[in-house]
């Protein structure tokens, strides 16, 4: 029962949802990725994916520089279905249309600049 509870703790801070959600539908993001479609500072991106990461939601992989970030290949079924369940129920919330579209251009302005690949 604590292992569940420690799980939906997780999920209890509206940026971390958000980066679930993203991560969900994108697969594999940088966190200067994040921080375009979150409009939000690194340090407050970075603390967040280290709770995730801590409770087992996301895994990390440095290339250079750069961190990049997916959900973790092995989520227990009850987090992958948690997090499949979210995704689908928030593609019309705004916050979540907005992330999307924050990261469209974000990504779409980044091209051709020194940026993670």
């Amino acid at each position: 029962m604590k292992a569940i509870a420690e799980t939906l703790k997780a999920l209890s801070e509206e940026v971390r949802l958000r980066l679930l959600i993203l991560l969900h539908r994108e697969g594999e993001l940088c966190v200067c990725d994040l921080m375009g479609a979150l409009e939000l500072p690194q340090s407050n991106i970075s603390r967040h994916l280290a709770y995730l990461k801590n409770s087992g939601w996301v895994e990390a992989r440095r290339q250079g520089v750069w961190i990049h970030y997916r959900l973790a290949p092995n989520l227990n079924p009850l987090m992958r279905e948690m997090v499949t369940a979210l995704a689908r129920e928030t593609t019309s919330i705004t916050e979540s249309r907005r992330d999307a579209a924050n990261l469209q251009l974000y990504r779409q302005n980044k091209k051709g600049a020194e940026a993670c690949q």
